[in-house]
């Protein structure tokens, strides 16, 4: 029997209302690791060709944890069904009010809900945060579910650099789209005044 729009609807709704985001801790970064290779061997979201190795991850999630960056695991019955993590967008500090997010579904769980839980989970505990701009890179123009679910959160199309990656035998575009958090741009942060800055 075919499944309606409406079917497909509330079973995505009631399962999203049984998700649980937390942090991610050093034992979730083995299923972190498994859901990240398999978009990396298979997908074009991740310019990744190898997958890292569970220390690299475990490394990352630590680098993380010291920079004091959100790093969040969604959880169905106890399983890691997905994550999404802030990191840096640039090491220069001029660039250390603004973070790039990231968010991975694990395979055959897209369309269900989970990402939108993770990437508002995400915007909350980075709102609270002293950054003021996220951004998403988002691998192949073509990735239409990942573009949506950032425009629903408020993110806006900034540009497309054209075939600046080449993976799985052809060229890939990556997608920027911005939003501000908190304060956004609408006052200085809090150390302006040691470098001489004045709040507009």
């Amino acid at each position: 029997m075919k499944t309606t729009a409406k079917e497909k609807t509330a079973s995505a709704s009631t399962l999203k209302s049984r998700v649980i985001v937390e942090d991610a801790n050093e034992t979730d970064i083995v299923a972190v690791r498994e859901i990240y290779a398999h978009h990396v061997r298979n997908g074009l979201a991740s310019f990744e060709e190898n997958a890292p190795s569970l220390e690299e991850m475990r490394a990352r999630h630590a680098q993380a944890s010291r920079q004091g960056l959100p790093y969040l695991v969604a959880k169905l019955g106890g399983r890691v069904v997905g994550y999404a993590h802030a990191s840096p967008y640039r090491a220069r500090s001029a660039y250390r009010f603004s973070i790039e997010n990231s968010v991975y579904v694990r395979d055959g769980m897209a369309g269900t809900g989970i990402g939108g839980v993770l990437l508002d989970a995400l915007l909350a505990r980075c709102n609270n945060g002293p950054w003021r701009q996220m951004v998403a890179i988002i691998g192949d123009s073509g990735n239409k579910s990942s573009l949506a679910l950032h425009r629903s959160r408020g993110f806006r199309l900034v540009g497309t650099l054209r075939a600046v990656g080449f993976k799985k035998g052809r060229w890939v575009d990556t997608v920027l789209m911005q939003r501000e958090l908190g304060a956004g741009s609408t006052s200085l942060p809090g150390d302006a005044a040691s470098e001489g800055g004045k709040s507009p």
